[in-house]
């Protein structure tokens, strides 16, 4: 589990890292407006926000690769022990 973190964590990390660059190399923090009004934060405070959020969104592109890269008996496995898994549960003895 913590690999699979991993595998979502540090490329969404450098993709927000080189969004960063790119979008700040071409904009100005100080001019942007929020529904017409400037938007009063300081840059370090934009730059932050902006990181994290560039952050939060390539997650979810890694989570999502990594969730359709799963096998079908890795995405179907039960996640219980074998003397506790309830009827139906894949690995249950009589399942169907």
């Amino acid at each position: 589990m913590t690999n699979r973190f991993l595998w979502i964590a540090w490329p969404g990390f450098l993709a927000a890292c080189l969004l960063e660059l790119l979008v700040f190399a071409l904009v100005d923090p100080m001019e942007l407006q929020w529904f017409g009004r400037d938007l009063g934060w300081s840059r370090q405070s934009v730059y932050t926000t902006s990181f994290f959020v560039f952050w939060l969104v390539t997650m979810g592109a890694c989570a999502l690769t990594t969730l359709l890269r799963l096998a079908p008996a890795e995405v179907n496995e039960c996640p219980f022990d074998p003397g506790q898994r309830p009827t139906g549960c894949p690995g249950q003895s009589g399942a169907v």
